[in-house]
């Protein structure tokens, strides 16, 4: 009998305990985000894929195609092309390609680079339903152009 008693009195304050809590909880404020309405502020650590980084005096690359990155990439998923143009002391970029379905975001390649001509992008917003579209990134035109990632659906 005495057991019984205990059992009803423990379960009447686990009852009470759970209560409360979820008193408190309903009174607190909303966390929710309106998604795709709004979006989350990502913190400054956020590391999203690799992007290239231009000038902001001249709007050209940063990057001066040595190549670094291309071999400190564990992943071996970037491939650096570049040619020495007439008139320019350095060579130029012309093709930064990236497999992001390869990458692990190490951040072997931007610790690297002696122009620090990459840097991680903040965008986490990238679905889609083929892989194809992450497997060749044309790093230089995205930076040529300016615009944010090409991913198809789930892009707001």
């Amino acid at each position: 009998m005495k057991r019984v008693f205990q059992d009803v009195v423990g379960g009447f304050k686990s009852l009470l305990t759970g209560m409360r809590i979820t008193l408190q909880q309903f009174f607190k404020k909303d966390v929710t985000v309106r998604y795709p309405h709004e979006s989350l502020k990502m913190a400054k650590r956020y590391r999203g894929h690799v992007v290239l980084v231009n000038d902001p005096e001249t709007g050209k690359s940063l990057c001066v195609a040595c190549k670094s990155c291309e071999k400190a990439c564990p992943s071996d998923c970037i491939v650096v092309e570049g040619l020495k143009r007439e008139g320019e002391k350095k060579k130029s970029v012309t093709d930064f390609q990236l497999d992001f379905t390869r990458c692990s975001l190490c951040g072997s390649c931007v610790e690297v680079c002696p122009s620090d001509a990459l840097e991680f992008s903040k965008d986490y917003n990238l679905a889609s339903t083929s892989k194809e579209q992450f497997v060749r990134i044309d790093l230089v035109r995205r930076a040529d152009e300016g615009k944010k990632p090409e991913t198809g659906e789930g892009q707001a």
